[in-house]
């Protein structure tokens, strides 16, 4: 792997640490390796939070090939995908050979870079493009003939073949939120076409409580459950611009843990943390009165479940 590292950052592939593998994410797991092994590119999509990324990058772990990562970008272009020309490589020589006679002769020649995108293609590397909705679907017309004819053209100035056959372990992975989130593309009907989308939703209880008391800093096992059962309530009711995660579950859970301070409705800096977390997760505007109200509500399910 040393000479494709030159060019390109290269993952190996290695268990996530704290990464929570309970029935329902191991039934996720194993229905994408199923659709990665039968030759198709698997999309994982969803609201922020509900772990995309890192199961992706826990399926890419299990595949066991060396993994390459593009996060999806508005400002990225095709070449930033493939490749291009970046500055020049010169040679000189000097012809000596009769005496009193210099002569010099230089030549320039345009050098090109693979990126990351055909470094994957070309060595079987597993890609995961991380919020590829974010790129303009311009940008990802280069994936249709990869994805589908397992062909990949290359511009005229790479100076090789105008086509890369794809490596046979070449495998892709996607993740993507729904196209009402700001910053992202409506996807191509081509593209999306040509792999399988897996939706994911907020987890199960027993899932949250895994993946909280794993990233908690120590917390005991019975201040984590009443954490998720404070942000799966403030979500179950529905008022929110934006439902809370897991994520908020593990941010108020690892704070306390830092700073020590019991999960209790007593305890003013725990009642405080909540609402701070919780009102951020959940409105993106900042407006002072919706996040007012989020903080009430807040407030009585503390009281409720703590």
């Amino acid at each position: 792997m040393a000479l494709i590292e030159e060019s390109t950052a290269v993952l190996e592939p290695s268990p996530l640490p704290d990464f929570v593998e309970t029935k329902a994410i191991k039934e996720i797991t194993e229905r994408a390796l199923a659709y990665v092994k039968a030759g198709f590119p698997v999309h994982f999509r969803g609201p922020t939070g509900t772990g995309k990324t890192s199961l992706a990058m826990h399926v890419a772990g299990k595949i066991g090939r060396p993994v390459v990562m593009l996060h999806g970008d508005e400002e990225l272009t095709t070449s930033d995908l493939v490749g291009r020309e970046s500055g020049y490589k010169r040679r000189k020589f000097v012809d000596q050979y009769i005496s009193r006679v210099y002569k010099l002769e230089e030549t320039a020649q345009k050098s090109w870079v693979d990126h990351r995108l055909t470094v994957a293609c070309k060595h079987g590397l597993t890609l995961i493009y991380d919020e590829f909705t974010r790129s303009r679907p311009e940008t990802n017309n280069v994936l249709l003939s990869i994805l589908q004819e397992k062909m990949m053209t290359l511009p005229d100035a790479r100076g090789e073949e105008s086509y890369l056959k794809i490596h046979p372990d070449f495998c892709a992975l996607f993740t993507s939120n729904p196209e009402e989130y700001a910053g992202v593309h409506k996807g191509a009907d081509a593209l999306r076409d040509r792999m399988i989308t897996i939706d994911l939703d907020h987890f199960d209880q027993e899932t949250e409580i895994a993946i909280t008391k794993a990233k908690s800093d120590g917390l005991n096992p019975k201040g984590v459950e009443k954490i998720v059962n404070v942000v799966r309530g403030l979500r179950a009711q529905g008022r929110c611009e934006f439902a809370p995660t897991v994520r908020a579950s593990v941010m108020i859970a690892r704070t306390l843990g830092v700073q020590n301070i019991p999960v209790s409705a007593k305890n003013k800096e725990f009642v405080k943390i909540c609402e701070d977390i919780l009102a951020s997760e959940t409105s993106r505007i900042g407006k002072k009165i919706r996040r007012e109200k989020v903080k009430a509500q807040v407030r009585r399910l503390v009281l409720k479940y703590c």
